[in-house]
């Protein structure tokens, strides 16, 4: 099974960036979809951002034009450059396929102060 360990998380104030990555452990980074996806306390889990096999990027509503998903084969990982942060941002960040995933792992946290 595919382990996808998610880094990069951290305390940012308004307006700030932070990138997340997502590397493969134990196997090369499968040639599917990716997504971004984020909960918050009492919040349902919301995806943010895919990435298909081709390339080709979707995002969410609430992060359309701040975020940029991208992936990097070679290092069998995926990215989430994030700008603009705003405090309803603040959530713990997953990835996964977004097809048949695999188990969730920790997540990442992301903080943003006002």
């Amino acid at each position: 099974q595919v382990q996808l360990v998610e880094s990069g998380g951290g305390s940012v104030q308004a307006g700030g960036s932070l990138r997340l990555s997502c590397t493969a452990s134990g196997s090369t980074l499968p040639i599917r979809g990716i997504g971004w996806y984020r909960q918050a306390p009492g919040n349902q889990r919301e995806r943010v951002a895919i990435i298909n096999s081709g390339g080709t990027t979707n995002y969410a509503d609430s992060v359309k034009g701040r975020f940029t998903i991208s992936r990097d084969n070679a290092k069998n990982t995926v990215y989430l450059q994030m700008n603009s942060l705003k405090p309803e941002d603040t959530a713990v960040y997953y990835c996964n396929a977004v097809i048949r995933p695999y188990d969730w792992g920790q997540g990442t946290q992301v903080t943003v102060s006002s």
